[in-house]
């Protein structure tokens, strides 16, 4: 069996995420490969290929979405990737039931003023990000004492999807909390902490990462929310972030289905229920 798992051109010497995934894969008599998606190179030669680090598709959207429909056996699957591709996804799951922060969808070119969208969330705490964005790209932290900024940083950037979000300062102290699913089921959990007063949650930044309980609720809610995915029963692998609210309420901050690290160095078992579902993965696609 041969696999690629697909990654990008300029992947830091430090990131060592799927090391485990890479062993549990070749200790099971797999062939594995780590081509860049923009290579020139055959895509059929692979018994799948699995989206892993691709971590700048988001510089090129559209070639990476025309890369994800040429390529067979892609998991998660091409229709997937579009649907998951831009933070939008989150409007279309708040109407289903999902709760996540209050926001304002600002689409590319439209005129709008930060001080009546703070206004509208009575709140002098703000926060910009883009709908299409990975690894905080684009991000913009502020308060009612730099109002001007913000509206200048959202004004930069009228070529872009964006969206403004009242602040979540639990971020700084709670940080995120990380649930990874493998084959439609519950795997493990993490809460990421950035650096004192950043709320960058990402290891680039320096944030710390530790293993973290979900309640049986929590993952029911998880598993729930999981249903409504489109075409939900063909994904591989998912990765829930969330929040907590100022009332310690689960915000879901993102549904994370096209590259998300999976932190197996936080779950032993991991790395082996991911290599298994790979494999049965293209056994079912026989």
């Amino acid at each position: 069996m041969k696999i690629a798992l697909a990654s990008c051109t300029d992947l830091p010497g430090w990131e060592i995420d799927d090391a485990p995934l890479i062993e549990s894969l070749q200790s099971k008599g797999v062939d594995v490969h780590q081509p860049a998606w923009t290579e020139d190179i055959n895509w059929e030669q692979f018994d799948a290929t699995i989206i892993r680090t691709t971590w700048d598709y988001h510089l090129n959207i559209d070639a990476f979405l025309g890369w994800a429909n040429r390529v067979p056996r892609l998991f998660n699957n091409a229709a997937i990737v579009r649907w998951n591709s831009s933070k939008s996804y989150l409007k279309e799951l708040e109407s289903k039931g999902a709760v996540i922060a209050p926001t304002v969808w600002i689409p590319k070119n439209a005129e709008c003023s930060i001080e009546e969208i703070m206004d509208r969330f009575d709140t002098s705490y703000g926060f910009i990000k883009p709908q299409i964005g990975a690894c905080a790209s684009d991000t913009f932290r502020f308060d009612r004492e730099n109002y001007d900024n913000a509206q200048s940083f959202l004004n930069e950037r009228t070529s872009m999807d964006m969206m403004v979000q009242p602040y979540i300062e639990s971020v700084e102290t709670v940080g995120e909390l990380t649930a990874m699913y493998i084959a439609g089921t519950f795997s493990h959990g993490v809460q990421k902490i950035p650096v004192k007063g950043d709320y960058r949650v990402q290891d680039d930044f320096g944030a710390k990462d530790m293993p973290y309980t979900f309640t049986q609720d929590e993952i029911k809610l998880m598993d729930e929310l999981l249903t409504l995915v489109p075409n939900y029963d063909s994904l591989l692998y998912a990765r829930f972030d969330f929040l907590k609210s100022h009332n310690g309420s689960m915000l879901l901050n993102e549904l994370e289905l096209i590259e998300p690290s999976m932190f197996f160095r936080h779950c032993s078992q991991s790395p082996q229920l991911f290599a298994d579902a790979i494999i049965n993965a293209v056994k079912n696609s026989l």
